[in-house]
């Protein structure tokens, strides 16, 4: 059940705005036109303004900063959050080289302290990553759980701090390939915010001054945590899929109170699962499509109510995030056994279980990396080193490729290349199209679970201990 007034009892204040009012829901799309135009601040002011009734202030708090927009462009080279400015993997306008060689290609390379698993970000000059470093004793009590902020031209630290301490225990579970900071950051033009799962999640300055945190959303995830944030509309939303009563979350941006939260659907055991969700608008409707164990649901962003769902019996611990093309939301489920990919329409209301998926297949789907769609192709890196291109409106197979390995990384296009890094660091490149064409390989030799960003024509390469620069 959607809890639209809970109460969020951290180190943050209680909210006390309700954007379900019948003036907010009126003047909503100027906020979410103000928004897809770049002015992520006047879309937030709007929004703001219209749930507390005000609004002839929003209308000239909305004007006011379109006009005055230009002060914090949305940089067209930013790579803003897991998996870019879509979120779905696609570098437009970038043109990294296709063929790395590490003797050639290497503007830097810049120790990164501890460990973490989350993909760097990019905004304006800066990048931003999150790290777990051990502390107080061998072996460790406690984990810092860290941003890093570093330049972009020379890979130099900018600023390193703690934002969560993390103590360990003997009931503190943690699988082999995850680690205490999976999940990747989030930036708009002002703030960072990040996320650490049940330890918490802030937003902080680009110069690192802490703006607001909260500590209290307590679940049990079972091998750490692993989804990312994402904005919908002045909300920041996540998953917290646990062992027991996993749900959906949002926190307003602005406070890091708690907007809105739901409880997932009734399913059967085990119920953890780590995906990051995508907000998209399907004929007209906007949603935020939010796979679990067994059960893929979409929710109004505003409320947290669910739109429909569509079931997957005894599959669980979902990992890829979805994209969304060709009027289709394309998922993966998860263990035991093969993983299926789920083609659906977005557009119906309940269970459209059987009405909805136009097409599915469980042949060489991905456990953990998402998949990616380019023009009329949606490919698939599965965590065995086979890779494979399917028709995205039909489902039929066009080629499958095997290229060695394990992945857990998800792919990026750029360029009309696709790059995938293996879990042992060897990155490769080959061809978009219907036909497979490898284009070049790299070995990192260093651990690689992270997605890379990409900005311009360079790539971020995170590997253990190490995040690169290629170019």
């Amino acid at each position: 059940m959607a809890l639209p007034g809970d109460r969020c009892v951290g180190t943050v204040r209680e909210s006390n705005r309700s954007e379900s009012s019948a003036a907010a829901r009126r003047y909503q799309p100027l906020a979410f036109w103000l928004w897809r135009c770049g002015m992520r601040r006047a879309a937030e002011l709007t929004a703001r303004c219209f749930a507390r009734r005000a609004c002839g202030a929003a209308i000239v708090a909305g004007v006011a900063l379109v006009a005055g927009a230009a002060a914090h462009p949305v940089v067209g080279g930013d790579w803003p959050e897991f998996r870019g400015t879509t979120g779905q993997g696609l570098a437009d306008g970038c043109n990294p080289p296709a063929i790395w060689d590490l003797e050639k290609n290497v503007r830097w390379k810049a120790p990164i302290a501890g460990q973490g698993w989350s993909s760097p970000i990019v905004r304006g000059d800066r990048i931003f990553l999150t790290t777990a470093v051990p502390a107080d004793g061998d072996p460790p009590t406690r984990q810092s759980l860290r941003v890093v902020c570093l330049d972009l031209a020379t890979g130099a630290t900018r600023w390193d701090k703690e934002i969560f301490s993390k103590t360990i225990g003997p009931d503190v579970k943690l699988h082999k390939k995850n680690s205490h900071a999976s999940p990747t950051p989030i930036a708009d033009e002002q703030h960072l915010f990040v996320h650490f799962g049940p330890d918490g999640t802030a937003c902080l300055d680009f110069d690192g001054k802490v703006i607001w945190a909260n500590d209290r959303l307590r679940y049990n995830p079972q091998h750490g945590a692993g989804g990312s944030p994402i904005f919908s509309g002045p909300r920041l939303v996540f998953h917290a899929d646990g062992v027991e009563e996993p749900f959906i979350a949002a926190l307003h941006r602005d406070s890091g109170a708690v907007a809105w939260k739901t409880v997932r659907p009734e399913t059967q055991s085990p119920r953890f699962s780590f995906c990051t969700p995508l907000e998209i608008e399907a004929e007209g409707r906007r949603q935020i499509v939010s796979p679990a164990s067994h059960v893929v649901v979409s929710y109004d962003p505003a409320t947290g109510e669910e739109l429909w769902r569509v079931t997957y019996p005894n599959k669980w611990s979902v990992v890829p995030r979805p994209v969304y093309s060709h009027g289709l939301v394309f998922v993966c489920t998860g263990y035991d056994g093969p993983a299926e990919l789920l083609a659906i329409r977005p557009t119906g209301s309940g269970d459209v279980t059987g009405t909805h998926v136009a097409w599915k297949t469980d042949d060489n789907v991905p456990h953990n990396p998402s998949p990616l769609v380019v023009g009329d192709e949606i490919y698939c890196m599965a965590d065995n080193g086979i890779a494979s291109c399917r028709d995205a409106a039909t489902g039929t197979l066009h080629w499958r490729q095997r290229i060695g390995g394990n992945f857990s990384a998800s792919p990026v296009h750029a360029a009309g290349r696709i790059y995938v890094i293996s879990e042992t660091g060897v990155a490769t490149v080959f061809a978009a199209g219907r036909e497979w064409k490898e284009l070049g390989s790299c070995d990192f030799g260093a651990a690689a679970l992270a997605s890379p960003a990409f900005v311009d024509n360079a790539v971020l390469v995170r590997t253990e201990g190490h995040l690169w620069r290629i170019e």
